[in-house]
């Protein structure tokens, strides 16, 4: 079933009281069925460095994601509320980071570089790559944000292409290092950074650089996938929905979106024929779980979109991740959210659980 799509603000007010609040120290349990694919999507921790002294982590930030890492770390076992769907944490495959990994990426000057250096080296320590080298206890797969990259360059990025050099178990990586896939069990995933595309007949400058995302999509669908019907999950930074207009290269105001719409309808079409079950991103800092059917209007039926709110935000008391499930036949999602930056967390009362076609 799909339960109702309540709002932040409803969220709150159904958990209001305390008394249901996570504390998140229940005892590891043993797993559902191995065919179960699990894994926690989180996106903009915006990891900070303090202006003043360059070369020092804001503590704020560095405690909101510290206590995200050790939450997840607590996740595996973890009872489930009935509201959310019941059940318990299976063991996790590992974390997709949806972008926005630093904050200062997207500034320049040499206080700002210093910031990016000071960020990235915090990220890298608590995320790890493998879940033996960082705080974090599973795999990370990230993509960049615009706070980390917009124009395809920095230290973020170059940390991104280094880090997939050596990242396990990856099925392809992109020309330029930075787009690749892998598989966990029968499920394909590919991380396609900031935004998707550009589609080539279209030349166009673009506010992002997507850095040939599009293409090595293409590739890697028909490479890996072709007419087996195996089930994709797709991540990206930049959200979709407002930007899925009508392709127009002659436009002035498309010079100026985030994505241009000529190259959403391009994703949008190399996607048709592929049993894409999911379409993961963050950048709005809100969570929103809709269906898309290559126009600016939710809809009834089409692909799964998934965003996930602000994880791990300097600003924010209210964080939150997500929580997949992909099962042979289904795709369940819940939401573990907090309102006092990760001391405590609760499972957000409602759950999203969505047919999977078989292969």
């Amino acid at each position: 079933m799909l339960a109702p799509n309540l709002s932040r603000r409803e969220f709150l007010a159904a958990t209001g009281s305390t008394a249901g609040a996570l504390a998140l120290t229940s005892a590891q349990a043993a797993a559902p069925a191995s065919e179960t694919v699990a894994f926690v999507l989180v996106g903009d921790t915006h990891y900070l460095a303090n202006k003043e002294l360059p070369t020092e982590i804001d503590p704020i930030s560095a405690g909101v994601n510290g206590r995200l890492i050790e939450t997840i770390n607590r996740m595996p076992g973890l009872a489930i509320s009935p509201a959310a769907g019941g059940g318990e944490v299976a063991a996790l495959r590992g974390v997709i980071h949806a972008g926005d990994l630093i904050d200062t990426g997207d500034k320049t000057g040499t206080t700002q570089q210093r910031m990016q250096e000071t960020e990235w080296q915090h990220f890298v320590a608590d995320y790890g790559l493998n879940g033996k080298d960082g705080r974090l206890k599973v795999p990370v797969y990230e993509v960049h944000g615009n706070h980390d990259g917009p124009r395809g360059e920095g230290i973020a990025i170059s940390g991104i292409q280094e880090r997939n050099r050596r990242r396990p178990g990856l099925r392809q990586v992109s020309s330029g290092g930075l787009h690749y896939s892998w598989d966990w069990g029968p499920v394909h995933f590919v991380n396609l950074g900031i935004v998707v595309g550009p589609d080539a007949s279209v030349t166009l400058r673009r506010r992002y650089n997507p850095r040939g995302s599009l293409d090595f999509l293409r590739e890697d669908l028909k490479a890996t996938v072709g007419d087996s019907g195996r089930p994709v999950v797709i991540t990206h930074h930049i959200d979709i929905l407002r930007y899925s207009g009508a392709c127009d290269p002659n436009e002035p105001a498309n010079l100026n979106k985030e994505w241009h719409p000529c190259d959403v309808q391009a994703f949008y079409q190399a996607l048709q024929g592929f049993n894409v079950v999911a379409i993961l991103y963050g950048h709005t800092h809100a969570r929103n779980v809709l269906k898309w059917n290559g126009t600016a209007t939710k809809a009834d039926t089409g692909l799964n979109l998934f965003n996930v709110d602000n994880s791990g935000h300097f600003h924010n008391d209210q964080q939150a991740l997500m929580y997949f499930e992909i099962a042979a036949d289904h795709l369940l999602v819940r939401e573990l959210a907090t309102r006092d930056r990760w001391q405590t967390a609760e499972w957000t009362p409602q759950f999203w659980k969505l047919p999977v076609a078989k292969a």
